[in-house]
Parts: C-alpha cells; sequence; structure tokens
C-alpha cells in the first residue's frame, strides 16, 4: 500500500479518526456523533451499528488541519499548484520548499510534494475501510447500506481524480490487506480514470437529490454529476461533460451569488458540495496561508503579474478576491502587495463563517460552456460564459466563433477559479497550453514538469514505484 498508512493494523486504532469525528460532530452541518464514542474499537465494534459506523464516515468529511479527514485541507493543494502554474510568487526564503514550485525545480525530497502524495491514500485507506465494513455487515439497514457505499465512491473518485492529474500513473489500492497492496505499482491513468467513472456511475444510480444531512457537507446526486462534468472535461468526452454540467445547471437548487464576498460563506448559494472547516488554529486553511498575521507584513504567498494583469477593468473579483496589503518598507515608503482573499476568515471566532468550497456553479457553467463550444453550441456556450461574467460586473462576451469562444472561456476560468483546487495548472496541462504559457514566464521550464515526483520515501518503502520521467 502506501507508507502513511502503514500504522493501521487488524485492530484499526480509531483514535484519531474518531477524533475528528467528534470534531466534525459539532458542526450543525454534518451528522450525529454517538455520546462518548471509545478512543479504540476494533473494526467489528466500529460498524455494529448506523451510529457507529457515521464516526467513521464523519472523519473522512471532517475538516482538521494537519489530520485525517477531507483531503487538502492543509491549503499545500492551492499553493503548490498557485506557484506552479501563473498564478502566485513567493517572496519568503525561509521555507526552501516552496521557491521549488514557483521555479519548477522540485525534487522528490520536498516535503509538501510527499503531502499531496499521502494525504489521498491516507483518506482512501479510510475510506476502503468504510467500504468494506459496511459491505459485510449483518448489522445495517439496506438502505444506509446502499447510501454510505455511494458517498464513500465519490470520495474515492474524487482522491484518485487528483493524484493522477498531480502526478499521472498511480496506484490503484482499493482493498485494506497491506500484505496485498504495500508493493502496487503505478497503472495507467486511463485505468485510474476507469475507476473513477465506475464509482460515480455507481453512485449516480444509488444517491438522491437530497443532502443526507444538513447543509451541503455530504455528497448527493448533484455532487457526482459536478465531478463526472469534471472528469469528462477532463477526459476530452464533451457530450459527457456537457450532459452531467447541465444536470446540476438546470437543477435549480444552485444559484450564482450576486455578492461575491459570499461565494464561500456556510450556505453558499452556488456551493454544490462544501465542507464545514472548524479547525482549532484555523477556519479554512487557505485563509491562514494566504492572509498575513499583520497589517504591515509581506503576505507569504503574492497573486503573480501575470494573473494580476489578466483582470479586466472594473473585474468585481479582483475587486473582492484580491486583497491590497500596503506594507511600510522602511526608506522604501509604502510598497503595495497583492494577495489571494477568497477566504477571509483568518483566525476562529465566535463564528466560523466559511466553508471549504468543494465544487460551486460557477464552475459547472465554465464546464458546459467548455463543452458547449466543442459541441458547435455557441449560442449556449456564450449564453453561460454570460453569466459568470456578468456576475462579475463585466460586459458580455463578443466571442462568436468556437475557437474564440474556448479563448475567452479559458481567460475566464483563470480569473473565476485562481487558487482553487489547482484549476488553472491542470487547465494549462489538459489544454496543452503548458509549455506556451509557462515558457514564456518560467525559466527553465520543460514539459515533464506538468507532473510532480513520486516521493523518495516512498520509493524506497516500495520498489514497484516507478518515478516520472525527468526526475
Amino acid at each position: 500500500m502506501i507508507m502513511t498508512t502503514s500504522f493501521f493494523n487488524n485492530k484499526i486504532h480509531w483514535t484519531g479518526l474518531l477524533l475528528v469525528a467528534a470534531l466534525a460532530g459539532s458542526c450543525k452541518k454534518l451528522i450525529e456523533i454517538p455520546a462518548s464514542p471509545p478512543t479504540e474499537l476494533s473494526q467489528a465494534q466500529q460498524f455494529s451499528d448506523s451510529a457507529s459506523t457515521m464516526s467513521a464516515v464523519a472523519g473522512v468529511y471532517s475538516y482538521a488541519s494537519y489530520g485525517h479527514g477531507f483531503m487538502y485541507n492543509d491549503g499545500y493543494l492551492a499553493a503548490g499548484t498557485g506557484l506552479s502554474s501563473d498564478e502566485l510568487s513567493y517572496p519568503g526564503s525561509s521555507d526552501p520548499d516552496w521557491p521549488q514550485f514557483y521555479s519548477n525545480t522540485l525534487t522528490d525530497l520536498n516535503n509538501y510534494v510527499s503531502v499531496l502524495w499521502a494525504d489521498p491514500y491516507t483518506g482512501l485507506y479510510q475510506v476502503n475501510v468504510i467500504l468494506s465494513n459496511v459491505a459485510s455487515s449483518s448489522n445495517l439497514s439496506a438502505s444506509f447500506k446502499t447510501r454510505i457505499t455511494g458517498e464513500m465512491k465519490v470520495m474515492r473518485a474524487l482522491y484518485y481524480f487528483y493524484t493522477i492529474n498531480l502526478f499521472g500513473n498511480c496506484p490503484l489500492v482499493l482493498s485494506t490487506d497491506y500484505q496485498a497492496t504495500a508493493h502496487l505499482p503505478r497503472i495507467s491513468t486511463d485505468s485510474v480514470y476507469a475507476q473513477v467513472l465506475s464509482d460515480l456511475n455507481d453512485a449516480k444510480l444509488v444517491l438522491t437529490t437530497d443532502y443526507p444531512s444538513s447543509g451541503r457537507a455530504r455528497p448527493n446526486l448533484y455532487v457526482v454529476q459536478a465531478l463526472l462534468a469534471k472528469v469528462q472535461l477532463y477526459r476530452q468526452q464533451w457530450q459527457a461533460a456537457y450532459d452531467a454540467a447541465g444536470a446540476v445547471i438546470g437543477s435549480g437548487v444552485y444559484s450564482l451569488e450576486t455578492d461575491l464576498n459570499k461565494v464561500f460563506l456556510d450556505g453558499s448559494n452556488e456551493a454544490i458540495w462544501q465542507v464545514p472547516a472548524e479547525g482549532s488554529n484555523s477556519v479554512v486553511y487557505e485563509a491562514q496561508m494566504f492572509i498575513p498575521y499583520s497589517s504591515n507584513t509581506v503576505p507569504g504567498f503574492l497573486i503573480a503579474p501575470s494573473l494580476l494583469n489578466a483582470f479586466e477593468a472594473g473585474d468585481l473579483r479582483k475587486q473582492n478576491w484580491v486583497a491590497d496589503y500596503v506594507v511600510n518598507n522602511g526608506s522604501s515608503g509604502n510598497q503595495h502587495y497583492y494577495g489571494p482573499y477568497k477566504y477571509k476568515q483568518r483566525n476562529p471566532g465566535s463564528a466560523n463563517l466559511e466553508d471549504y468550497m468543494v465544487f460551486r456553479l460557477a464552475e459547472l457553467y465554465l464546464i458546459h460552456a467548455e463543452a458547449a463550444a466543442h459541441l458547435g453550441k455557441t449560442t449556449e456556450a456564450l449564453a453561460d460564459l454570460n453569466q459568470v461574467r456578468q456576475r462579475a460586473g463585466l460586459a458580455a462576451s463578443t466571442a462568436a466563433t468556437a475557437n474564440d469562444l474556448l479563448t475567452a472561456i479559458m481567460h475566464e476560468r483563470q480569473v473565476e477559479l485562481f487558487t482553487e483546487w489547482g484549476s488553472r495548472w491542470f487547465d494549462l496541462k489538459r489544454t496543452g497550453t503548458a509549455d506556451a504559457v509557462l515558457g514564456a514566464v518560467k525559466t527553465g521550464w520543460q514539459p515533464y514538469k506538468t507532473l510532480y515526483p513520486i516521493p523518495r520515501a516512498q520509493r524506497q518503502f516500495n520498489s514497484a514505484l516507478t518515478q516520472n520521467p525527468g526526475y
């Protein structure tokens, strides 16, 4: 399997899992956790009834920085891919690992690359434990088992989708048998995508349009279709992407927030899937990463000039989602530094207002628009594009041909989805424009750098893991 999960054995120590489950249980939106859960349970005990099973499920959805639970909740995906692409720059010098992303000189010893590899596999172990034990339980109702199985397959699909887009070929772990999975080789992205689509299609058959708990913290049918739309877009299956995105848009459940400052708040009308973020040291960790700790401090991550210059005059996204920090640099006087400002609550307070956004409606409009343009549905593509532009306070696009529309949609994705789930980095790769775009702004850019290196420690642990070319 993966080194980071080797501490799990036949009698699972669920201490960490139950801890984050209890934290998640404090959220008004998630699920009820049994009172005074034990600190250690065998798997048989953990899945003896629906209440104890939901403790494990809550752990999968919980958002707690540097812990088990929802993947990439430490902000490393947004920061790393933002630096790798043309979104962010890193002015600091105290951390040797972040500059490697910006200069595209990653090594297999980079600590943050190791986290980006390990986080999904840690989560996958928890997901596979739940899938296995729910399937074998004789105490759980058929409807409960069906629902939880569908949800966990969505999670598994999400983990693998991002792993292959960061690293390419990867081990496909579907079992909790450590002896069987410890030395799995990497398999092709096509094979992993086949499993992703299989899981999503299974979930599509069993999940309903209702969210299973208050809020939008656990997947429903529209979450499945949103992820299917994204997967099919990346696979260039235009009709499938168009249909899946259209189902979400046409549901009438979601609407674009007219106020950009409300998009990432708990209860956002735009949210298709947002996970409650209630860590002890931060709310959404990306706010703590991107917002400086004091008013006269240079941000740790800056908006790169290429992104700053991509905003059109009057774009409300620049006004609301890009912070202008004025820092006095002594003899140099006041200097302006620009940083990401989508999440605005840096520290926990009496009320945590923001949730961690996974899917939102604006992205589905842009997926639908791109697929429509490829299908020759230029009128629909333009209408979708203009929905997003209108919300940003911009005039309707004048793009007329399919090629012009695709260029306009890519630009809109750049300024709408920056620092969200690696969207820009993946867009440059999947559209074949990484060499042209990054070659113009990055010294020493090489095509092989669109994939991150497999961490050395993982390859030392598992000799079947090959390294990506160039590293």
